[in-house]
């Protein structure tokens, strides 16, 4: 294989990366989190968080799992913003390299 296809493969770590350690979270927790509704891997989300092409519709499986994971943290009545997988993938169409996270008050101070 050649490194221009490697190259379009490979986008290096992404923003879902970032939001799991703020929000102390391990890809086990978004396994775990959608156990059952939705067959996600320990592998898929280590592809996922290094920045290797996903599908759209593994980006959206990785995507409901963190949203999930994220809920199960947090009081039943904190008004989340649900992430969209444009938010967290920066090969994403409509991505934003700007884009501040509207939950960044409720990330839990856990370092």
């Amino acid at each position: 294989m050649s490194k221009e296809v490697n190259l379009k493969r490979e986008f290096g770590t992404q923003r879902l990366d970032v939001l799991l350690h703020r929000w102390g979270l391990r890809g086990h927790d978004l396994v775990l989190a959608v156990s059952g509704s939705v067959q996600l891997t320990h592998k898929q989300v280590q592809r996922a968080r290094d920045g290797r092409r996903l599908t759209l519709n593994m980006m959206q499986k990785v995507t409901e799992a963190l949203n999930v994971a994220i809920a199960q943290r947090v009081a039943p009545d904190t008004e989340l913003y649900t992430y969209i997988h444009r938010d967290l993938f920066s090969y994403a169409k409509g991505y934003d390299p700007s884009w501040q996270d509207p939950n960044s008050a409720l990330y839990p101070d856990h370092e």
